[in-house]
């Protein structure tokens, strides 16, 4: 069966965006840092996907205008990832959105979509999030790994990652690679519901 695997940039303490859901201005690019790319070949994403969408179309058209998110270009791992969306199936669990601008995405109602989209033939899944996606998902037992790249702040007020998980999950610590600016990315297995 195909991983889903759960990547996801953070603060120390958790939080994956600023109070009112804005960018996480502390992230210095929204590339693949985590080694995804040569392992997946499908990307499952939440209710975020028309802002995901709008973001990456204009680095693919676009790779050297200033983004109006960030006040910058695009880096060069940005725009390599742009290319990759570009041709790889995205799914989107949602149940307001119905419409996408690339070809090759598809729509699922329900978290049992993903579980069968695990089922079938490929390499393994990317869940792009957002945080309650990822949270249903995990509560539902159907992520198997989690990759964090842990910012060196504390952001205070925010959206936390498991802000709505809703079971305690056991995880195995498989690997710590120290990154560049005191930034650290942990990969965990999930491997259990705790049940409280």
């Amino acid at each position: 069966m195909r991983k889903l695997i759960s990547a996801m940039k953070i603060s120390l303490d958790g939080k994956i965006s600023g109070p009112d859901g804005s960018d996480a201005d502390w992230v210095n690019g929204w590339s693949d840092d985590y080694g995804l790319t040569e392992q997946i070949d499908a990307c499952v994403i939440g209710g975020l996907y028309p802002d995901y969408e709008q973001y990456w179309t204009r680095i693919q058209q676009e790779p050297e205008k200033i983004l109006a998110e960030t006040d910058k270009k695009p880096t060069p791992g940005e725009v390599k990832w742009a290319r990759f969306a570009e041709h790889t199936p995205h799914y989107v669990l949602s149940s307001t959105v119905s419409s996408a601008l690339w070809p090759m995405t598809n729509f699922f109602r329900g978290i049992e979509d993903v579980a069968e989209l695990k089922k079938q033939g490929g390499r393994d899944i990317y869940l792009i999030g957002g945080a309650r996606t990822v949270a249903s998902l995990i509560d539902a037992g159907l992520v198997d790994e989690l990759r964090l790249i842990v910012y060196p702040l504390i952001a205070g007020d925010g959206r936390a990652l498991f802000g709505t998980t809703k079971r305690r999950q056991l995880l195995d610590l498989r690997e710590t690679h120290q990154l560049s600016e005191g930034r650290v990315m942990l990969i965990y297995d999930i491997k259990a519901t705790i049940n409280s």
